[in-house]
């Protein structure tokens, strides 16, 4: 019989690729084509704010065309047999789509709006459809021009970001796939995993130099990776 376990699973833009959401930091990332200060910042925001909502309505619309791949099913699946969090640097929501029920965005969602005043002012966070574009004129409930509910450079994470420590602290096993843990603070988690519990990296880069200490690494991609994970999963 199979001894559910508290597992947490920190994801980046690496498994969402596979459902073809553009990466920021490839060598063909969206950063290498749009200046990051001016589509993702308040400064940029505040300079030519109808540019930023392009930006981001361009960003929700490609949402609706992708689907969920084979290695967010197998997270979701793995709800069956243990206590499953997955803490995320995306900003899509096919973790959800797939099944999942407990995920932890720490730099926002695409699918939310906020105040453009104060970005974490709880009343003004709200559901906004895919289909819809954010206008120049939408108003949050404090009068502010909405914006998306997106964590931008320079801005503070959430308190999602306090909880994900602790769960981490407190985790069984932690995995960490399609990210090469070069942004902070969210690489950062892995050194709250204790020493001891077993710690697995998915991801097709070369981690030389790089592997956190007690990592086992599978050098695939998310989706090639999963079932090679699963099957460690399940000697434990």
């Amino acid at each position: 019989m199979t001894v559910r376990q508290k597992i947490v699973f920190l994801t980046g833009a690496g498994i969402s690729k596979e459902s073809g959401i553009p990466t920021f930091r490839d060598t063909n990332g969206m950063w290498k084509k749009f200046d990051a200060k001016k589509l993702a910042s308040v400064a940029g925001f505040e300079e030519d704010p109808q540019a930023v909502l392009d930006f981001y309505n361009a960003r929700r619309k490609n949402l609706l065309e992708v689907q969920p791949n084979y290695a967010h099913k197998m997270l979701a699946e793995l709800e069956k047999l243990h206590d499953v969090t997955i803490i995320t640097q995306n900003v899509d929501d096919l973790h959800e789509r797939a099944g999942s029920t407990r995920v932890i965005h720490l730099h926002g969602e695409l699918t939310k709006v906020t105040s453009s005043l104060n970005r974490l002012n709880p009343d003004c966070i709200k559901e906004y459809p895919l289909d819809v574009p954010i206008r120049m004129g939408d108003k949050a409930a404090d009068g502010s021009q909405l914006r998306p509910y997106i964590v931008w450079f320079g801005e503070y994470l959430g308190p999602e970001a306090e909880e994900a420590v602790e769960l981490v602290r407190y985790a069984d096993i932690f995995v960490v796939i399609g990210t090469s843990l070069v942004v902070y603070p969210a690489a950062g988690l892995v050194n709250y995993a204790h020493h001891e519990v077993p710690k697995f990296l998915v991801d097709p880069g070369d981690m030389q130099g790089r592997l956190p200490k007690g990592f086992q690494h599978i050098q695939k991609t998310a989706v090639e990776g999963i079932d090679i994970l699963m099957d460690e999963i399940s000697k434990l």
